[in-house]
């Protein structure tokens, strides 16, 4: 029977444009100029105001001349020309006695090696994306879920979490072992499973870092007896194996040189007394602009024939009008999400006195700015201000609240920062346990559990007590 239903229901639609501006509010200043470049390529109708072509054009000219005058004086010189090429990078001071060598990064020496599998595509791109994620040690610090979201935003090209795990196995078979792994734990495991699986000694040190580590951080070593069932000799020649493993698969080298990564701030944080301004490092929202006489050229020298011409030039023309306002609004948004940081952590922007932090989540600056929860987060994520007491990454001023025996509400920056201080200052042979230290905390007004301790230890990457007697 054929008959006609009228059924009313909400359905939530993202538009393309959409996304890419969420995507366009992740951008740092550095990723923006990136962006900015790419869309020039690609949109004959954006173009952009290069006010520093002049400077530098006139800062070239009188260069020439100079060299110009000089070179009688600068030909008929004895010295030795590697003496002038040091001089052109390195004071005087400075300059090194031998040459640095070229440093080689573990990402680029995997993704060779995984260029060698034969594998589609898009597995290929995940590994590859997978990669760039790994931490300087060579751990992934982010779940399969995480990556799927994040990879599905940048690629627009929706992946499950299944996905993500094949390509972090396809990560894990690389070299150096344990490449990827998410834990130490599973960075040791990877390891023994290269090894000689028909040596017992092997196979005992698997069951015990994957059935019993807690037992093994905890060093209950008579419990481990048990369940192993071996003696003293034995557990000695397990405990030795496990302790020739690597914590983590990249090790840093002595003799190794790192080259120096420079942040570029999105923000700058002035004071005048009492007064705090802020400002953008870098606006593009004034330098990017729609070539309108150039569409008009355009657009003239298309006849009524040329249809295809004409919707080309139209496409153009609305992509790049996106393109400005959503630069425009991007930097809006910042603003005004970033003056509202400041007016709730005043006092801590007044001298950067990490105490003085006061609990604040993203809900509190929505409730504020009207923004929605993701607009917050990716304006926030991945990007710096630069302060007169230092560089501070903006994720780092958001934070829980605890309240202490006054009933003020107190951040968890502030405990963890007390908890690292009492650490540092302890005996190291009777190091703190989770409890003495909940039990000083009790006693300067702060209430909170032991387990909570824990965690806040746990984040600071700090060992337990018994692990940082040992090291003592």
């Amino acid at each position: 029977m054929i008959a006609q239903q009228q059924v009313q229901k909400q359905q939530l639609k993202i538009l393309p444009q959409q996304i890419q501006l969420l995507n366009l509010f992740f951008l740092n200043t550095q990723e923006l100029q990136m962006r900015i470049a790419t869309e020039l390529e690609q949109n004959p109708l954006l173009d952009t105001k290069d006010a520093d072509a002049d400077d530098l054009g006139k800062e070239k000219t009188a260069d020439e001349v100079q060299d110009y005058q000089d070179w009688d004086e600068f030909g008929y010189d004895d010295r030795p020309d590697y003496k002038q090429e040091y001089s052109n990078y390195f004071d005087s001071e400075a300059t090194p006695e031998r040459p640095l060598a070229a440093a080689v990064d573990f990402r680029e020496d995997a993704k060779q090696q995984l260029m060698m599998y034969k594998v589609d595509e898009q597995e290929m791109d995940i590994a590859m994306f997978i990669i760039d994620l790994l931490n300087d040690k060579g751990m992934l610090d982010k779940t399969a879920d995480e990556i799927a979201d994040e990879y599905s935003f940048q690629s627009k090209v929706w992946v499950e979490a299944e996905d993500i795990k094949k390509g972090i196995a396809l990560v894990q078979s690389l070299d150096p072992v344990g490449l990827g792994a998410t834990s130490i734990k599973e960075c040791l495991l990877m390891q023994l499973q290269r090894m000689n699986k028909e040596d017992r000694n092997v196979v005992l040190a698997t069951k015990l870092v994957n059935n019993h580590y807690d037992d093994l951080l905890n060093r209950q070593f008579d419990k481990i007896h048990h369940v192993l069932r071996v003696d003293d000799e034995k557990l000695k020649e397990i405990l030795a194996l496990v302790a020739g493993l690597k914590f983590h698969p990249v090790c840093e080298s002595a003799g190794s040189y790192e080259p120096r990564h420079t942040i570029m701030p999105d923000y700058i944080i002035t004071r005048n007394g009492d007064d705090i301004h802020v400002a953008l490092c870098s606006s593009k929202s004034d330098s990017v602009f729609v070539n309108q006489s150039l569409y008009q050229q355009l657009n003239e020298q298309c006849s009524a024939r040329d249809k295809s011409g004409s919707q080309y030039i139209k496409s153009k023309l609305q992509s790049a009008e996106w393109f400005v306002n959503a630069v425009k609004q991007r930097e809006d948004t910042m603003m005004r999400i970033m003056k509202c940081v400041v007016d709730l952590q005043r006092e801590y922007f007044h001298d950067g006195d990490i105490m003085k932090l006061k609990p604040m989540v993203l809900r509190n600056i929505a409730d504020i700015t009207g923004l929605d929860l993701s607009t917050i987060s990716r304006i926030t994520s991945n990007k710096y201000a630069e302060t007169h007491f230092g560089m501070v990454y903006l994720k780092d001023l958001f934070s829980e609240g605890i309240a202490d025996q006054k009933g003020q509400v107190v951040s968890n920056k502030v405990i963890q920062t007390i908890i690292q201080e009492m650490i540092s200052k302890e005996d190291k042979h009777k190091p703190y346990t989770d409890q003495q230290l909940m039990d000083i905390l009790c006693k300067q007004g702060y209430n909170i559990a032991r387990r909570t301790v824990a965690k806040y230890r746990e984040q600071l990457n700090i060992p337990v007590a018994q692990i940082r007697a040992v090291w003592a």
